[in-house]
């Protein structure tokens, strides 16, 4: 920053109170516990009273930690909640892997394995959908709009 002002100061003061203010907080993990690595993923379906698109959240926990969430209005308007929670669920699994192999990468250097990627989902519809391989007409339309 070349020329900052009184505010960028006033700033960089707030985050070092804040940082000295939350030294002591953290995520501790005992040497022995049982890494456990799962994900939660929902869909609210056309949500959005507008356009009536939904929206699809997930988090990630390590141990009771959360590591990773996020929530993102979806693209396209699904045409039913099990569209809606496949879409949500394709994003959760996106995260989810790659927090898995970061994950993986550090317990390897450590000599321990990684754990088990389990992402959990409510919706009886989507949790059949993707148990069966075989792209029947009923979901043929949001194979087509998922990149």
């Amino acid at each position: 920053m070349e020329n900052p002002q009184e505010e960028h100061w006033v700033a960089v003061k707030r985050i070092f109170r804040y940082l000295q203010g939350t030294k002591t907080h953290g995520i501790c993990f005992k040497p022995g516990d049982k890494i456990d690595f799962r994900g939660y993923s929902d869909a609210d379906w056309a949500g959005d009273l507008a356009d009536r698109k939904s929206t699809s959240g997930y988090t990630f926990m390590l141990m009771i930690a959360p590591v990773s969430w996020g929530s993102k209005k979806q693209s396209s308007v699904s045409l039913s909640t099990s569209e809606a929670e496949y879409i949500a669920l394709s994003l959760a699994i996106q995260e989810g892997k790659w927090i898995h192999r970061l994950l993986c990468e550090i317990l390897a250097a450590a000599n321990e394995t990684g754990p088990e990627l389990k992402i959990r989902e409510d919706n009886q519809s989507c949790i059949k959908m993707t148990k069966n391989p075989v792209n029947h007409g009923r979901a043929k339309h949001i194979d087509i709009k998922l990149p």
